[in-house]
C-alpha cells in the first residue's frame, strides 16, 4: 500500500492545549497589510510581549469580516449576537516561551451587547459602529463608522481573484493562532485554532481608512497596502486563556 502522509498542511491550526472555551465562523473576510518600524508599535505592546517580525518589518493589519454563530464552548451559537460585522486593526506579537499572535489596537463591533461584554471580560478595545458588508461586482465592499470618540470611518472595496497557496509572509499575516491582551494588568495569551485559510489574490478599488490613524498609525493607511488577500472564511476555537509573566 502506499504510504500516507502525515504532513501539517501549511496554515493548519496546532490542536488546542485544553478544552475549547468559545467558537465562531470568520467569513467574507479582507485582509489589508503594511509594512513599519518595529520600533513604532513597540509601544503598543502588552507587558511581556514584543513585535512580531518578518524580514525585519513589523506589520499592520486592517481587517473587515462577518463574525458568524459565534457562541460559550464549542457548537453553541448564540442566536442573534453571534452574528455581526466586525473591523480590526492587529499587529503581530510574541513572547519569552516563543507563542505567536495578534495584539488589537481596535475592533469595530454592530452590535453594542457585543461590545459591552468583550469589553469587561477579555481587555480587548471593541467599539460600537454602524458597518454594511456585501457582495459588489466580482467583490465585497465594507463600510463603517464608529458611534463614539472622533467617529471614524472607514471604506474598503476589493476585486476578488483567483485561489492562491499562499507564500511564507501570506502565511505569517494570515496563519495566527493566538492573542496576546492584558486584563486588569495582567498580560495572558489566548490560544486559537483553525484550518488552512482558502486565501484568494484581492485588489484593492477602493480605500478610504481613519480607523488606522486611530487607532495611533497615522499616515500608514494613506499608502497602497503591500499585501491583499481575501477567504470565504474558517470555523475557529479559542482555548483558555495563559499568563505570560
Amino acid at each position: 500500500m502506499p504510504a500516507t502522509s502525515s504532513a501539517t498542511p501549511p496554515g493548519q491550526g496546532p490542536p488546542l492545549p485544553g478544552r475549547a472555551i468559545m467558537d465562531q465562523w470568520w467569513r467574507d473576510i479582507t485582509f489589508l497589510h503594511w509594512p513599519v518600524d518595529p520600533a513604532v508599535v513597540a509601544p503598543m505592546m502588552p507587558r511581556g510581549v514584543r513585535p512580531d517580525l518578518y524580514d525585519g518589518a513589523a506589520w499592520v493589519g486592517l481587517i473587515p469580516f462577518r463574525m458568524v454563530d459565534a457562541g460559550v464552548g464549542e457548537g453553541h451559537p448564540a442566536p442573534w449576537l453571534g452574528t455581526f460585522l466586525e473591523t480590526n486593526v492587529r499587529l503581530y506579537s510574541t513572547d519569552d516561551r516563543g507563542r505567536h499572535g495578534v495584539v488589537f489596537r481596535s475592533l469595530d463591533a454592530d452590535r453594542l451587547a457585543v461590545v459591552a461584554g468583550a469589553n469587561a471580560g477579555f481587555g480587548v478595545p471593541y467599539k460600537w459602529a454602524r458597518m454594511s458588508a456585501g457582495r459588489r461586482d466580482g467583490g465585497w465592499r465594507y463600510e463603517m463608522r464608529r458611534r463614539t470618540g472622533g467617529r471614524p470611518r472607514s471604506v474598503i472595496d476589493v476585486e476578488v481573484g483567483e485561489p492562491v497557496d499562499p507564500d511564507p509572509l501570506e502565511l505569517f499575516l494570515t496563519a495566527r493562532f493566538g492573542l496576546h491582551t492584558s486584563v486588569l494588568g495582567r498580560t495572558l495569551w489566548v490560544p486559537n485554532t483553525h484550518g488552512p485559510w482558502p486565501l484568494h489574490r484581492a485588489r484593492v478599488r477602493e480605500l478610504h481608512d481613519e480607523l488606522v490613524t486611530a487607532a495611533g498609525l497615522p499616515g500608514v493607511a494613506t499608502t497602497p497596502p503591500v499585501s491583499v488577500l481575501h477567504s470565504p472564511g474558517v470555523r475557529t476555537r479559542f482555548g483558555t486563556p495563559q499568563p505570560v509573566r
